[in-house]
């Protein structure tokens, strides 16, 4: 791509910090910089026409988790560790929140919920076993009492079928992801982050002065600071770091008249996942079903979990109810070993905040923000 002088010189000169990736971490990186240091030149540049990762492709599930999600972390990792990631994944929500406002984000406090089905029976009895437990440790985070509790009595109301418990948690929300991102980027656009999308970087090169981008349009990005936030994709720029991209596939239905749903809605220990868009239904999930398959980088959909999801949606979700499916499509979030976030720096000038581990609506508001202040300190 050829460049003229005007475009290189209003542009492409005198960049203090270059974001990579214009989705949640990256946006919010941007804003947080622009807070601190307003006279800061931000470039945040993205390969596709909109962000390209799972910010504005997820389900939109403003959650902290499930009741099985945790004691399966605490099966796995320390409380401490445990309590402190729902600590931050509240209080990310709550910074989106305040950040953006409910109205331009859609946000809904309508609660989420848990469901089990009969051969789920002692997955269920462990649960509300340890419901007490669980509550007494949200309390201080949360600052409400009692926010998981059974809600059997709603199966019927939702009109399920094959589900034999529901635990509900009445902290839960959903917001609107693409309306996120749109307000998102007016708003540092307002502050005078440049944004830039379908352009791609290939390379970063750090001379311990400045970061030089290289990209797939043979434009040279020359800035002093460098923050990689492309998650699922961190590798191809930083191949050292241990992430793993992981495919999501979801899709939604037609209007459907008089939808009982209301919520969000977790299934199977949470590989399944659904809620309402108005009278639709937004449906997701199925990555158990083969899990090499969708450690992708790869967007598309495959007929064994796009054919589960309708053949679930039929028995368990909507099993009285006729619908179509409208809509597919697939998204790519970032994984690793353990459920912790990368936010490093990587060499002097360049540094990461990656792997949300599918909890980027939660957590990406913050670590944006643990990103932009690595950078703060080359700038």
């Amino acid at each position: 791509m050829q460049l003229s002088f005007w475009e290189k010189d209003t542009y492409f000169s005198n960049i203090d910090v270059l974001i990579v990736g214009s989705g949640i971490v990256g946006l919010n990186a941007a804003l947080h910089l622009k807070n601190a240091q307003p006279k800061l030149k931000v470039m945040v540049v993205e390969r596709g026409l909109l962000p390209t990762g799972a910010s504005s492709k997820n389900a939109g599930f403003a959650c902290f988790g499930s009741p099985s999600e945790l004691l399966d972390d605490l099966a796995h990792h320390p409380e401490e560790t445990v309590f402190n990631l729902v600590e931050r994944r509240w209080k990310g929500l709550q910074r989106l929140r305040q950040n953006l406002g409910d109205t331009a984000i859609d946000y809904h406090r309508w609660g989420g919920y848990e469901l089990f089905e009969p051969h789920q029976a002692d997955l269920y009895e462990a649960c509300m076993e340890r419901l007490p437990y669980l509550n007494k440790q949200l309390l201080p985070l949360i600052g409400e009492p009692d926010i998981y509790r059974s809600a059997d009595s709603k199966i019927s109301t939702f009109g399920f079928k094959q589900v034999s418990h529901l635990i509900e948690s009445t902290a839960e929300g959903q917001i609107d992801t693409g309306k996120m991102i749109l307000a998102l980027t007016q708003k540092v656009q307002a502050l005078g982050v440049l944004v830039l999308n379908g352009l791609e970087v290939q390379e970063l090169q750090d001379d311990g002065t400045h970061v030089t981008a290289t990209t797939t349009q043979d434009i040279t990005i020359k800035a002093r600071a460098a923050l990689v936030a492309t998650n699922g994709f961190a590798q191809k720029l930083l191949p050292q770091l241990s992430i793993v991209p992981a495919r999501a596939q979801v899709l939604i239905t037609k209007p459907i008249p008089h939808l009982r749903i209301k919520g969000t809605f977790h299934y199977d220990k949470g590989y399944y996942y659904f809620r309402n868009i108005g009278n639709r239904v937004l449906f997701g999930g199925g990555r158990n079903l083969d899990f090499r398959a969708e450690e992708t980088m790869e967007f598309g959909l495959t007929g064994l979990v796009q054919h589960k999801l309708e053949d679930l949606l039929r028995k368990v979700i909507l099993p009285d109810t006729p619908f179509e499916v409208e809509h597919r499509w697939s998204g790519i979030m970032g994984m690793g070993a353990e459920k912790t976030t990368l936010v490093q720096q990587v060499s002097e000038r360049v540094s990461c905040a990656i792997r949300l581990s599918g909890m980027g609506i939660a957590i990406g508001s913050l670590v944006g923000e643990e990103g932009a202040a690595l950078v703060l300190e080359k700038v």
